[in-house]
C-alpha cells in the first residue's frame, strides 16, 4: 500500500516537461502495439497524428500541428528527445514557470511544423519526397535555443572545461544546417525534413528569449488560448457584476516594468549561483559590471 502511495504521490508532483515526457513515452508505446498486433507497416500505426508535408492534406487533420510531437516510431528517436528534455527541463525550471516551458514546447512545435510545410510547398524541386513529420526535437529546440538566447554568456561543464550556453546553441543550430543540406543531397539516408523543424523550432526559441528580454511575452496567446479551452470544460461560477478598470499598458497582466524586474532577478540568480559555483573571479567583466549596477 505504501509503494502505490508513494507512486501516486511522485505522479502527483511530476512539473509540466516530465508529464509531457510520460505521454511522449504512452504514445510511443501505443503506437509499438498497433504495429506489433495489427501487423501493420513500420512508421504507420499513428499516421492520422503525423504532420504531412502537403498543406492540403494538413488542413484535412488540421490538430497534427501539435500532435506530431508527440509521435516517434524509432526507440533511438524517443530516447534522446526525451533525455534532452528531461536534462533541458531541469535548468528550465529552475528559472522560469511551468506555463512558460508548455508555452514555449507548443509554439516550437507549431513553428517547425510550419517551417518544414512551407519549404515543401514552395521548394518542390528541392524537397521532392512526400513525407511525414513526426517527433518532439523541434519542441525540445525551442526550449534549448531559448535558453541560450536568454542567457548567452551562462557557463556550462562539458567534461573538464567550461562552454558558454550561446556555443551550445550555436553548435546546434550549425548541425541542423547541414543536416537540412545533407538531406537534400542524400534523401534516402538523410533528413531534411527533420532538420527543417529543428531551425523552425529554434527560430522560436531565440525570438521569443529576445521578446522576453524587452517585456514581450509572445506565448500568453496560446497561453489564453489553452486557458480557454480548459476553461470550457470546468463549472461556471458566477459572482455579483462588478466593474474592472483595464490597465492597457499591462501585457497578459503585467506591466513592462514587470517584465524588467523579472529579468533582472534572473539575471542576478544565475551571477550569483555562478559565484558560489566557482567564485567571483569566474564572472566576466559584464558579469560583474551587471551586478554592481543591480547592487545600487
Amino acid at each position: 500500500m505504501s509503494l502505490a502511495n508513494d507512486v501516486k504521490y511522485k505522479l502527483s508532483n511530476l512539473n509540466v516537461l516530465d508529464k509531457i515526457i510520460i505521454v511522449n513515452v504512452i504514445v510511443f508505446f501505443i503506437g509499438f502495439l498497433l504495429t506489433k498486433f495489427l501487423g501493420l507497416p513500420d512508421n504507420t500505426s499513428l499516421n492520422w497524428l503525423d504532420l504531412p508535408s502537403d498543406f492540403g492534406v494538413f488542413f484535412t487533420k488540421p490538430w497534427a500541428i501539435i500532435a506530431y510531437a508527440f509521435v516517434h516510431y524509432d526507440f533511438l528517436h524517443i530516447l534522446f528527445n526525451m533525455l534532452w528534455l528531461y536534462f533541458i527541463g531541469r535548468m528550465f525550471l529552475n528559472l522560469f514557470s511551468a506555463k512558460m516551458a508548455l508555452n514555449i514546447y507548443m509554439l516550437g512545435a507549431m513553428a517547425g511544423g510550419v517551417l518544414y510545410m512551407l519549404c515543401y510547398t514552395l521548394f518542390p524541386n528541392v524537397f521532392t519526397a512526400n513525407s511525414n513529420l513526426v517527433g518532439a526535437s523541434a519542441a525540445v529546440r525551442a526550449l534549448l535555443i531559448f535558453l541560450c538566447a536568454y542567457l548567452p554568456n551562462q557557463d556550462v561543464r562539458f567534461f573538464v572545461f567550461n562552454i558558454k550556453l550561446w556555443h551550445v546553441g550555436l553548435f546546434i543550430v550549425v548541425l541542423d544546417v547541414f543536416g537540412v543540406f545533407s538531406g537534400i543531397n542524400n534523401p534516402v539516408t538523410g533528413n531534411a525534413g527533420g532538420n527543417l523543424a529543428h531551425l523552425g523550432g529554434a527560430l522560436l526559441g531565440y525570438l521569443y528569449a529576445k521578446q522576453l528580454l524587452v517585456g514581450n511575452d509572445i506565448g500568453k496567446g496560446i497561453e489564453g488560448l489553452m486557458n480557454l479551452f480548459t476553461h470550457m470544460f470546468k463549472p461556471s461560477k458566477k459572482g455579483p457584476l462588478k466593474t474592472v478598470h483595464k490597465n492597457k499598458s499591462k501585457v497578459g497582466g503585467y506591466t513592462k516594468s514587470d517584465f524588467n524586474e523579472f529579468n533582472n532577478q534572473k539575471k542576478i540568480d544565475v551571477i550569483l549561483d555562478k559565484i558560489s559555483k566557482s567564485g567571483y573571479d569566474s564572472l566576466t567583466a559584464e558579469e560583474k559590471e551587471f551586478l554592481f549596477r543591480a547592487g545600487k
